[in-house]
């Protein structure tokens, strides 16, 4: 599962060198250091053979929903059920993207007293999920686009704490996932694999972390 996850990048012209898009696409950008599902985040998409960065809402809602009530239970999905989940099926063949990020939370410890665990490169590089997109129409003329970001196994690191971690792609798989002319589901799900056990670290950070509200750098200092 991935249930909050950060983008705490400062400069947005950097962080568009490495997405691969126009620095124009992060106008808004600001750091994130604690996403939570029904935030307004970025997505990666492939349009025509260019890559293009859009806002989307996390927590998926399918195009024929008369509400957003699924969406804080769609924000993950799970990459062995892609082609059989009639919420998931048609995105994954037809709107796949990649979630930009920096680092993903777990949490340990008993309920009074969680410690969360931040996931991140040991240089601090970027993670690029594997997501899935949709559009819905809150009202009439308004479409307004969703995403979910699509999990796997734990690797040995986030097992010790987890079964499940978001699929973080290497970027030269990105293209291969992005590309919508690409119709084969069965290769595309080969892509859905752990990361391997040496790409992440894990931190305890403050407990600051556990609220939604707090969303600031002190939210990754680290711990004892």
């Amino acid at each position: 599962m991935c249930g909050r996850f950060t983008l705490s990048r400062q400069d947005a012209g950097q962080l568009a060198l490495e997405l691969g898009v126009e620095p124009g696409a992060l106008l808004d950008y600001r750091p994130r250091y604690n996403i939570a599902p029904t935030d307004q985040h970025w997505v990666l998409r492939m349009k025509y053979e260019d890559r293009e960065l859009l806002p989307a809402t996390w927590g998926l809602v399918n195009s024929w929903a008369r509400d957003a009530k699924r969406a804080a239970q769609q924000i993950n999905a799970r990459a062995e059920t892609l082609t059989t989940k009639p919420a998931f099926r048609e995105a994954f063949a037809q709107r796949r993207c990649v979630v930009p990020a920096d680092g993903f939370f777990e949490w340990t410890g008993p309920k009074t007293a969680r410690q969360p665990l931040w996931f991140h490169r040991p240089e601090s590089g970027l993670l690029l999920f594997a997501g899935l997109y949709e559009y819905w129409q809150p009202e009439p003329r308004l479409w307004q686009r969703t995403f979910t970001i699509v999990t796997t196994e734990a690797n040995r690191v986030v097992g010790a704490v987890h079964d499940r971690m978001p699929v973080i792609l290497p970027e030269d798989l990105v293209d291969g996932w992005l590309d919508p002319r690409k119709e084969d589901t069965e290769k595309l799900r080969g892509l859905l694999v752990p990361a391997r056990d040496d790409l992440l670290v894990a931190t305890p950070v403050s407990p600051r972390a556990n609220s939604v509200k707090n969303d600031d750098p002190s939210v990754l200092e680290p711990v004892a």
